[in-house]
């Protein structure tokens, strides 16, 4: 089986752009869980899919408005999210605001496969670009992570604190806000924008009932992300299952098991 998935190009470039996607979102999630941010993957994907409704509409390139249009939320919604009060609920009617606008913009253009395929996901819609594109944003995640460590870890536990040292909080949120866009917006390809957002919340929820520590939590996202997409990947392949509920199955398995043991050790 895993040599008939090589023997296609486009399910190698699927299988990589995906490897990529995970292992970039699921140490954003670490971050994003942690400071209680989660929903913005969620909403961030409901304004991905009426940013390409909009493209539909006005007949442009899908990436041309959606990147800087999901950008601009990312930014929105994180700033909202650090609010005290009403934070969540704002993110909630902005999501479904920008979901409602996506369909009705779709509904006026016509609906058509490439728009199912955001949002559903598809194996077919992933391009050369989008495997470049993942590349790019894998690679600018993991340095990001690797230079920039400490930084991040005292933003993410203690904002106060690392503003207090001197550490320039907004600069660390706004990368992290500018990466997770970026991955939202490619991980639609796959999961399609009504899954996407649990390529971000399972790794980290996994990895906090395992590890204790930001580091392991942080290697332990990115293994079980790895793995669970490998899985999910082979299950649609093997059974012809839609590939992104396939990935997400496989995450809620290994999010239910890891509960369970985590359970009888207690």
């Amino acid at each position: 089986m895993i040599s008939e998935i090589l023997s296609y190009p486009f399910l190698v470039r699927a299988l990589l752009v995906g490897l990529c996607v995970s292992i970039a979102a699921s140490l954003l999630g670490v971050s994003l869980v942690l400071r209680r941010f989660s929903m913005i993957g969620d909403g961030l994907s409901h304004v991905g899919f009426g940013a390409l409704g909009l493209s539909a509409l006005l007949s442009l390139q899908p990436m041309v408005v959606t990147i800087p249009v999901v950008v601009i939320a990312a930014f929105v919604l994180l700033r909202i999210s650090e609010g005290k009060r009403g934070g969540d609920s704002a993110i909630a009617l902005i999501s479904s605001s920008a979901l409602a606008l996506g369909v009705i913009a779709v509904s006026i253009a016509g609906v058509n496969t490439d728009l199912n395929a955001f949002l559903f996901g598809s194996i077919l819609s992933v391009s050369k670009t989008d495997g470049v594109i993942a590349a790019v944003i894998s690679i600018a995640t993991l340095f990001s992570y690797v230079i920039f460590y400490h930084q991040i870890y005292a933003t993410t536990f203690d904002s106060s604190f690392a503003r207090a040292t001197g550490i320039n909080t907004r600069r660390y949120t706004a990368l992290l806000s500018l990466l997770t866009a970026l991955v939202i917006v490619v991980g639609m390809r796959i999961l399609g924008s009504l899954l996407i957002s649990s390529l971000i919340i399972f790794p980290a929820a996994v990895a906090m009932k395992i590890e204790k520590t930001y580091l392991k939590v942080s290697v332990v996202a990115a293994a079980e992300a790895l793995i669970a997409f490998l899985a999910g990947f082979l299950l649609s392949y093997a059974f012809s299952l839609p590939t992104g509920a396939s990935i997400v199955v496989v995450h809620m398995v290994i999010f239910i098991v890891a509960s369970l043991v985590k359970s009888v050790k207690a």
